[in-house]
Parts: structure tokens; sequence; C-alpha cells
């Protein structure tokens, strides 16, 4: 599957996709080089505790992106993160013990659970679904409208060769393509004139015409097949109905696509609890006392993904 490009790291944080913008990391691959402000508010012997370590983490990873102006989705979450703290004790405590002897595995895990929070929320979630419909109804018209298109080209051809009448169009693919790189420097400068050569090196009946080129539009776009273009949003919209799940599903991915097995720099088998997990989402998420999820939701969830069963 194709990757989008990627832009210049950030020290300190995942690699970013162009096409995506400054704040949405590409969470594919997180390789750091370079996390030079980790620890940089360091603590004493007596007040490293393992939620001062996290929570310093997660005040020096916010710094950053205040002082350089980006991510201020992820800022928010650290916010929300920094004030529940007292749900997260255990929490930390155990991502501490897993993760602190691997720097920088504890930095890693906590930027990927804010990226995962500010862009594959259940709200992005149900965006990235009805971005994936709509993308589906303008492949349905595109084929429907190239096709008539097509026909009309082709119409407009046989006109002009019974009718005794021409309109003066376009009727070579060549002329088109030259016509629409208009303006376009490294096409004036590199291509039209061997494109030039052979338009003048073979008539028209080594090309295809107009109408031929619009019914392979339209049939590029009736056969399209949809896939997401990275992990996280494959896993976070897979099952046929959204649940709550999906966040849980696109963390998972993230902790996966960032471990040792695949070149990643989280250690290998690196697992949360299903307590962990069920008290990071719920605090990454906000959740309010009425929507809270616990250990039993996730041991579930996790129990269901091992079976291939759909979500409930």
């Amino acid at each position: 599957m194709a990757r989008a490009p990627l832009s210049p790291q950030v020290p300190g944080k995942p690699l970013r996709n162009c096409a995506w913008g400054t704040d949405r990391p590409a969470l594919a691959k997180y390789a750091v080089k370079n996390i030079q402000h980790q620890g940089s508010n360091m603590l004493s012997p007596q007040t490293a505790t393992p939620q001062a370590i996290c929570e310093t983490l997660l005040k020096d990873g916010k710094s950053y992106n205040i002082e350089h102006h980006i991510l201020p989705s992820e800022n928010a979450v650290a916010d929300r993160l920094l004030s529940r703290s007292l749900e997260l004790k255990e929490a930390y405590t155990e991502l501490h013990e897993k993760l602190h002897p691997r720097p920088p595995a504890l930095k890693v895990f906590l930027d990927l659970l804010l990226s995962t929070a500010a862009f594959w929320s259940p709200e992005k979630i149900a965006e990235a679904r009805s971005a994936r419909s709509n993308l589906a109804d303008v492949n349905r018209q595109i084929a429907s409208k190239a096709a008539e298109l097509a026909g009309l080209l082709e119409r407009r051809s046989d006109l002009h060769n019974t009718s005794g009448f021409s309109s003066n169009t376009h009727y070579h693919v060549c002329d088109v393509i030259e016509a629409a790189s208009e303006g376009n420097y490294l096409f004036e400068s590199y291509v039209k004139d061997r494109l030039g050569a052979l338009t003048g090196q073979f008539d028209l009946k080594y090309w295809p015409s107009l109408s031929q080129f619009l019914q392979v539009i339209a049939s590029d776009a009736q056969h399209a097949g949809m896939e997401a273009t990275d992990p996280l949003t494959a896993a976070a919209t897979a099952a046929a109905r959204p649940s709550r799940a999906d966040f849980f599903k696109a963390l998972l991915a993230a902790i996966d696509e960032n471990s040792a097995d695949n070149y990643g720099l989280l250690p290998k088998g690196f697992k949360p609890t299903d307590n962990t997990l069920a008290t990071l989402a719920n605090c990454v998420l906000d959740l309010g006392p009425d929507d809270l999820v616990d250990s039993a939701y996730v041991k579930r969830f996790r129990q269901r993904e091992r079976s291939g069963e759909d979500d409930r």
C-alpha cells in the first residue's frame, strides 16, 4: 500500500505525514532520533515517582509543542491526563515498570497515546467513516458522469465526420495534455518537445480517442477499491458498525506499529493490562462517570478481537 511522503521530523515527535498537515502524526513508524527535550525538568530521587516521571514527560512535550506552535490537539489530550492525575496512578506505575527501563519507550508510548486520542477519537473516527462514504459516493458519480461524457465525445466525433460541420475542438489526446499543462514550467521545459515529437511521429490511429480516455476513467472509478492509507484508520474503521471499541483498536494498532517487532521503540511483547487500557481511555477521551469503561469491557473486547468477532 502506497504511503504519503513524510515531512522533516520534529525532535521527540512522531513522523509527520505531509498530506495530513502539521497537526496530524503519521504513526505508521515512530522512529525517534532526537528526544532532546525528554527529561528537561529533572526530578530529584525523592520526587521521581512513576506518576511524576510520566507527568513530567507530558509537561515537557506540551511545552515543546507550545514553543513551536504545533499539535494543539495533542496538548488538549495532555491536559486531560494532567487534570485526572488521581485516576492514573496505577496506570502510570505499570507503564513506568514496563517501559522506563527501555528509554525512550515510555515517552514513545505517551506520545502515541496523545496522538491516537487526538486523531482517532470516536468523533474523528466517525468523520473518517463519513469521509469513506463520501469517497465511495464521489467515485460512483465520477463513473456515471465520465461514462456519460465519453458517450457525448464519441457522438461529437461522429457528427464531425458525418454532418459536414466541425466545432474546432480538441480531438487528439496530446493536444489536451498540452493545453492542460499550460503554465507548468516542468512540462514546458522537459516534456512538451518530446511529446510533440511523438505526436508528429505517430498519427491518430496510434493513440486512444478522447472518449476512450473517459471510458477508462469511468471504469477506474466504478471498480475503485476502498482502503485506509494508514494502519490506525484501517483498524478503527474495520467494523461494520461504529462502537467505542474502535478507539481501542486504533490504540492497539499504534502500539503494534511502534513495537520492536515492527522496528519501533516499544519493547517486544509490550501489552498494557486491561485495567490500564481502560483507565487511559477514560482519561484521554475525557469520559464522564456514566460513560466510563472498565477492565471487564476491555477484556471482552480483546476476547472478541482474538476470536475475530464483530463489535457488540
